[in-house]
């Protein structure tokens, strides 16, 4: 797998038609993805807003980039307002425009902030960082389809992590990018006062019955997972189920390669 290093992104080439544009040194280790096609391409996410992603797009491809929106939280839209076209689920659109409820400025700056572990861009101030707030140029529904050129995508609402949250099914390549529905090596959470237990075991249940999955492509941590993990989410779900966990409160629930946080 191609690596092109940069000073705040890790850029790896997934095929020569798709990359992650990786930020793994803060502590969430986001994933943001450039789908390309022939005639548009697609840009799952925008990151952490604490280097500017276009400028890294932008060397990729001289395409016109539509921004898809996994959900409204500040690691996967800190780089919306380099982009013109910018969709978001209809059940996140005021988030987009006004913030999350509840969601103080200080928490964001300080979950910002922390555990970095290489040097930010000097245009980066954690003190005066703010998320972006905007207009979304088009709303997303289940099962929409967008055509990149030759590379069409599905669009899932798989609500849990937050209301309005989508994974997205390349089917050109057979990918599916989960956003953070499904991920490894940190807990998946649902804990927030905006989450949904509930919801989150039923989306991960929807998209374990997806087919011909070549590649699972979550936003933080493990890059690519082997879809033989929706075995394990099977099970997982049928055991938090059966034990009456899948509820607020309940703690952290660890299997052999996911966990959860409800």
């Amino acid at each position: 797998m191609k690596r092109i290093f940069d000073d705040w992104f890790t850029v790896e080439e997934i095929d020569t038609h798709t990359f992650a544009i990786s930020e793994y040194g803060h502590w969430e280790k986001v994933h943001s993805f450039l789908l390309i096609g022939d005639k548009k391409a697609a840009l799952i996410d925008t990151g952490l807003g604490i280097d500017h992603m276009k400028r890294i797009t932008d060397q990729l491809t001289p395409l016109p980039i539509t921004v898809i929106t996994t959900h409204v939280h500040t690691d996967h839209i800190g780089s919306h307002q380099e982009y013109e076209t910018i969709l978001v689920h209809e059940a996140e659109e005021d988030w987009l425009i006004n913030g999350i409820k509840g969601l103080t400025i200080e928490r964001i700056r300080k979950d910002i902030a922390r555990d970095i572990t290489i040097p930010t861009p000097a245009t980066f101030n954690a003190d005066t960082y703010t998320p972006y707030q905007g207009k979304a140029t088009g709303l997303l529904s289940d099962k929409d389809e967008i055509d990149l050129g030759n590379r069409i995508l599905t669009i899932y609402h798989t609500p849990g992590h937050s209301p309005g949250h989508i994974s997205i099914f390349d089917h050109k390549q057979n990918y599916l990018f989960t956003g953070d529905l499904l991920y490894t090596e940190t807990p998946i959470y649902a804990f927030y006062p905006t989450t949904s237990p509930e919801d989150l075991v039923n989306s991960l249940e929807r998209i374990t019955t997806l087919k011909n999955v070549s590649k699972i492509f979550g936003s933080h941590n493990q890059l690519g997972i082997d879809p033989s993990i929706f075995l394990e989410v099977q099970e997982a779900v049928r055991f938090l189920k059966d034990k009456d966990l899948v509820r607020h409160g309940t703690g952290i629930h660890t299997f052999k390669n996911i966990s959860f946080h409800f």
